[in-house]
């Protein structure tokens, strides 16, 4: 949704919450169960983390926006039923973006709306070498391009997402996005499809048969594909948007599959509409 700006003067100030858990994962291509049981239970890795969405418009077609907020992740498969865990600041971005296009506006009917984005990020302060971070922990740069057409019916269109991060810490990486939405009044529901990919990075490997013995890089080349939905409802006279998201990791390599649900809230003022 990026590829919208907040009017000239306008903040948006949004609250995400997210969690995930993973059953199993990949060493190299290899697949490997991780769950552990106990006192009738399975675990897994876990993520949970918050953080705090901001948006302003900086002019027209200019905007700024930065995520801030906290991420713990925890396992017991890896330490023989003992509880590991780390919680700090999440890695940080913040990010200008300036819109080439509003399909609004724009005398082409095939024109879409098109957003260039230039961001970077910054290192969170969760333990750096722990498996399955939630997050690089590297200071980043990310051109990032994104774009929403409405075509067919009233209210369908599609998205895509094209970001390439150069970490200065880790293998650098790139993120394509492409899905489908759908526009009913107030409520947006979207399905798509995200590739992540690490070029370059050392694999998860273990020295033995025992899960202990796990061998995490710090520059890790993780691989995955998933598959994201979502919806969101937005009021009509204060434009407060809520929203619920999902996102599943189905194949990879050197990742774990993750199954990520999430909600938001956004709230706008300022500015003039």
């Amino acid at each position: 949704m990026w590829a919208d700006l907040p009017v000239a003067g306008e903040f948006d100030a949004g609250m995400v919450y997210e969690e995930s858990e993973s059953y199993h994962f990949w060493a190299g291509s290899k697949a490997h169960g991780n769950s552990f049981k106990s006192g009738g239970e399975s675990y897994g890795i876990d993520i949970n983390q918050g953080y705090i969405a901001l948006q302003y418009g900086l002019a027209d077609k200019w905007a700024l926006d930065l995520n801030i907020g906290a991420t713990t992740a925890g396992y017991r498969y890896f330490s023989e039923g003992h509880i590991e865990s780390t919680t700090g600041v999440s890695d940080s971005s913040f990010g200008i973006r300036y819109q080439l296009l509003n399909e609004a506006d724009a005398n082409s009917a095939w024109s879409p709306t098109l957003t260039l984005r230039a961001g970077g990020v910054l290192p969170g302060t969760y333990h750096e070498d722990f498996a399955f971070a939630p997050g690089t922990h590297s200071a980043a740069v990310e051109p990032n391009l994104l774009l929403r057409k409405q075509f067919g019916w009233p209210g369908f269109g599609a998205y895509a997402d094209a970001l390439y991060r150069w970490n200065f810490g880790t293998g650098d990486q790139y993120i394509t996005v492409i899905g489908l939405l759908q526009k009913i009044k107030g409520w947006e529901l979207a399905a798509g499809y995200r590739h992540l990919q690490t070029l370059n990075g050392g694999d998860i490997k273990f020295d033995s048969g025992d899960p202990a013995s796990l061998i995490y890089p710090r520059d890790v080349r993780e691989i995955n594909d998933s598959i994201e939905a979502g919806f969101s409802y937005t009021t009509s006279k204060r434009h407060i948007r809520y929203g619920f998201h999902s996102r599943t990791v189905l194949d990879g390599s050197n990742s774990d599959a993750k199954f990520w649900v999430g909600g938001s809230v956004d709230f706008p003022f300022g500015g003039s509409r």
